[in-house]
């Protein structure tokens, strides 16, 4: 079952510029509530110069020694506890980490009957940042810059959902994220840990969140 197939960032952009302590073009992206893999989205990262920059990228990473760009849609999410190792990965793990702005995210809850969809956000409410990598892929003069996020164990709010969850980073642990000094595993590895439950709000949403068609306010409100 796929883990954070879905998500929403409706803050805007210059909001999470100031966050992200970041240079943007704060008309990047438009609001949206319900964003899929293959679509872009809004990212902070280390830009030339040491400065950090908020960037488009295409969600589902196409790692740079892929023959087909659509690699992508397979790798959308990378598991905390592989994510060091694993080939498509091992590289910008240590060079290109980002932070990937976001207000909350979709799980399906298995139930005899249907999948049931939760939309999930931090308690008060405030936009935050998944810990992602990115990778810049390029063939036959086409260029793609994409993105996966980290997911890792659900913490308690989460599990009686999904038995994973997106890394979201703490406000405190964005500049040990993007500090291009760090490659080790040793030291980042720590930093992919579940967000605190008591600090997260899940609340069920109806169905129309399944077509990713669907993208408006309505789709975080209780299901009629």
């Amino acid at each position: 079952m796929r883990v954070c197939g879905r998500y929403a960032r409706f803050t805007p952009a210059e909001i999470y510029a100031r966050l992200f302590d970041a240079e943007a073009e704060v008309a990047l992206l438009a609001p949206r509530y319900n964003i899929a893999p293959s679509q872009p989205v809004l990212a902070a990262r280390n830009g030339p110069g040491g400065t950090r920059e908020m960037v488009a990228l295409q969600w589902g990473l196409i790692p740079f020694w892929a023959k087909d760009p659509k690699t992508g849609y397979s790798t959308i999410n990378a598991r905390a506890e592989t994510v060091a190792s694993k080939p498509a990965f091992r590289q910008p793990f240590r060079k290109r980490r980002c932070l990937i702005a976001a207000d909350g995210f979709y799980e399906w809850q298995r139930t005899n009957h249907r999948k049931q969809p939760y939309y999930i956000r931090l308690r008060a409410g405030e936009p935050f940042a998944f810990a992602g990598l990115w990778e810049h892929w390029e063939r036959d003069g086409e260029v793609i810059e994409s993105c996966t996020i980290i997911v890792t164990q659900a913490n308690s709010l989460v599990a009686a959902i999904h038995d994973r969850m997106p890394v979201i980073l703490p406000q405190t642990d964005y500049d040990t994220w993007l500090n291009p000094q760090l490659q080790d595993p040793g030291t980042l590895n720590p930093l992919l840990r579940p967000y605190p439950a008591d600090g997260m709000i899940a609340s069920p949403v109806g169905l129309a969140v399944n077509n990713p068609r669907n993208d408006s306010p309505e789709l975080l409100a209780a299901p009629a």
